[in-house]
Order: structure tokens, then C-alpha cells, then sequence
């Protein structure tokens, strides 16, 4: 990795369930400096993985399925010490169905925002078992989701920048 904020998809997979179409992924970043710094002063991180499902048309434009999205906050509880992680399907704020996590440890909440095990990205319903499909994963750090005056700031400073996208084409009939 180049520089610190630097990220990269070391693991992607999929696999199909009687539910639908399953994505598994592992992303590995380190957190640069002063988004670590913004954490310690208790300033919270937020973070989106998205997958977008397409299904290949050769006569026309590629037909989109769906997009999936999973929204998640990391913030550190000075008081009790410890980190904890917030997940949702929708943009995160204080009222809504989400799911929370307390760490111990930056390290381990980091961890758990780095793994996508199992997230079903379209219903068995959306999909042909002979057609193709190409997926865009993509992770960032959503910086919308600052508080204004360090987006002021960190706005083009390559620092903030935590993202990575891959696109995979894929066959269904030779996924389990």
C-alpha cells in the first residue's frame, strides 16, 4: 500500500443461496493519521460499502438489478474506552433500525469494518440462472458524513481518502 490511507480488496466472493446472490469480501486499509487523531478526539468515522448488481445485454445497455448499500459509524467512547461500531442499511443517524457493536480495541472495530461476510446483494427472484452479471463493489470513507469543518479541510487532501472499487463479471451457473 502506498500511502496510509491506501485500500485494497484482498478477498472477493460470491456465492449463490436459495435467498439470493451472497458477497464476501475483505478489505484491507490502514487508518491514516489524522483520521485517527479525528477519531481520538472522539470525532466519529463513517464508512459505506456498496455493491451495485448489472445483468450484460449485448443489444442494449446492461439492464441494472439493484444496489446494496451498508452504512456504518465508527466512534470512540472516551468515557467507558472503548470503540464502537454502528451498521445499517440506510444512512446512520440517531433514530432507525441499526445494529451496534463495542470493541475493546481500535484494531478489532476496524477488523469488523474491514469484513463483509454473507451480505445478500439481490433476491433469487432478480436473477436468471444463464444470464451474466457484473458486480461494482466499491468501500469508502464518507466524507459527507463529517462535520463540516473537516470537510472544509480535508476536502482534496489525498490523507482522507480511504476507497476502493472493483468490478467482477460473473456466470451464475458456476457459482455454488
Amino acid at each position: 500500500m502506498s500511502h496510509a490511507g491506501a485500500a485494497d480488496i484482498t478477498q472477493l466472493r460470491f456465492d449463490r443461496s436459495d435467498d439470493g446472490l451472497l458477497l464476501s469480501a475483505t478489505v484491507a486499509f490502514e487508518l491514516p493519521p489524522v483520521v485517527d487523531e479525528a477519531l481520538n478526539k472522539g470525532i466519529p468515522m463513517y464508512f459505506v460499502t456498496e455493491a451495485s448488481l448489472l445483468r450484460e445485454r449485448w443489444y442494449w445497455t446492461d439492464k441494472h438489478i439493484g444496489t446494496t448499500v451498508r452504512h456504518m459509524r465508527l466512534s470512540y467512547q472516551p468515557l467507558t474506552r472503548r470503540w464502537r461500531l454502528v451498521s445499517s442499511a440506510s444512512a446512520i443517524s440517531n433514530t432507525g433500525m441499526s445494529l451496534g457493536q463495542n470493541f475493546e480495541s481500535r484494531e478489532e472495530a476496524v477488523a469488523a469494518i474491514q469484513r463483509v461476510s454473507n451480505w445478500k446483494i439481490a433476491d433469487s427472484a432478480d436473477l436468471e440462472g444463464d444470464a451474466r452479471y457484473s458486480v461494482n463493489f466499491r468501500f469508502r470513507l464518507d466524507m459527507s458524513q463529517l462535520p463540516r469543518p473537516l470537510q472544509i479541510g480535508a476536502m482534496g487532501q489525498s490523507d482522507w481518502d480511504i476507497s476502493v472499487q472493483r468490478t467482477v463479471r460473473l456466470a451464475l451457473d458456476s457459482l455454488r
